[in-house]
This record gives C-alpha cells, sequence and structure tokens, in this order.
C-alpha cells in the first residue's frame, strides 16, 4: 500500500489529483474561520485564519505547477469529450491563478502590517474574506471543468470545444 502511494508520488497527475481540494475545500474552511474570528474580534483567531487562508491560497501554485506537468498522461487517458474537458481546466487554471497569489499576497499583508499599524486589521481582515469568496469561486470555477475530464457521470452538458495550441498560448 505505502510502495502503491510512494509510486503515486512520482507521477504529477496523482500529486495534482492530491493537492488540488487545498485550494479548494481547504479555502473554504479558513474562509470560514476567518469570519467567526471577526464575528469573536480576536485578533489571535484572525491569525490563525489568515495563516490557514495563506497555506491554501499558496497550494494553488503546485496543484497548477504539477497539473501541467500531468497533462499530457491525462490527455492520453481521455475521450474526445474529456480532451476539451482538459483544456477548459488548463484554460481556467491559466487564467485565473493568479487571484489565489494576490490572495496569498493580501492575507501575509494582513497578518504583518497591523503589527505597525494595529487599526489596519479589520480592514485588510474584510479584504481577504472578499478576495477569499472570489478565489473560492474561481476555484470551483476551475474544479467544475476538471472534475469532467474523467468522470463521464459529471457530464450533463455537452463538452467546450477543444482549444487549439496557439490559442492555449496566448
Amino acid at each position: 500500500m505505502i510502495e502503491g502511494f510512494l509510486r503515486g508520488l512520482r507521477q504529477p497527475e496523482y500529486v495534482h489529483v492530491l493537492l488540488n481540494p487545498l485550494p479548494v475545500y481547504g479555502l473554504l474552511i479558513s474562509w470560514i474561520g476567518l469570519i467567526v474570528a471577526l464575528i469573536l474580534k480576536s485578533r489571535r483567531a484572525q491569525i490563525t485564519a489568515l495563516i490557514l487562508v495563506l497555506v491554501t491560497s499558496l497550494s494553488a501554485w503546485p496543484a497548477f505547477e504539477f497539473g501541467e506537468e500531468g497533462y499530457d498522461r491525462v490527455l492520453a487517458m481521455t475521450d474526445e469529450d474529456g480532451h476539451a474537458w482538459l483544456d477548459e481546466h488548463m484554460h481556467r487554471a491559466e487564467k485565473f491563478i493568479y487571484v489565489f497569489y494576490a490572495l496569498a499576497a493580501l492575507s501575509a499583508a494582513a497578518i504583518v502590517i497591523p503589527f505597525k499599524w494595529p487599526k489596519s486589521s479589520m480592514p485588510l481582515a474584510i479584504s481577504v474574506l472578499l478576495l477569499g469568496a472570489t478565489a473560492f469561486g474561481v476555484a470551483t470555477h476551475i474544479a467544475y471543468a476538471g472534475g469532467r475530464i474523467r468522470h463521464r457521470e459529471f457530464r450533463n452538458e455537452p463538452a467546450p470545444p477543444i482549444r487549439l495550441q496557439e490559442e492555449q498560448e496566448h
């Protein structure tokens, strides 16, 4: 069992599947934690939630990188509709990955800046909350296409058109 898991860690598409829930479900849980921290008006709870937002938003980067590395292997396993969904998933990830980077930077700022300027704590935390909601929406948008690559049972609409290679590079 452990040998199979370790073998899987050498396959980028497998690592992508392991990591991709973090920027979705992890971000949702940390976002809820931040709401609770704001309601409680607890700076310690805010810092904890902000650290979780930081970690889960940063986790989008390795999920993205391993997804790109595993593209060809996953493509070889898909049917034509799966190919279209894979391209759509990749296009969405490439287009929106920067939202996660912005959220990570903002959450880091919301942790550090209030040490110097305590009154900035609430506006920064609320900003993280708003951008976090946007990032969660983006994450579900990306994941929606990703779930249809190999899971035919989730394909309840026509596949998007397959993107041309030139269009993907721009």
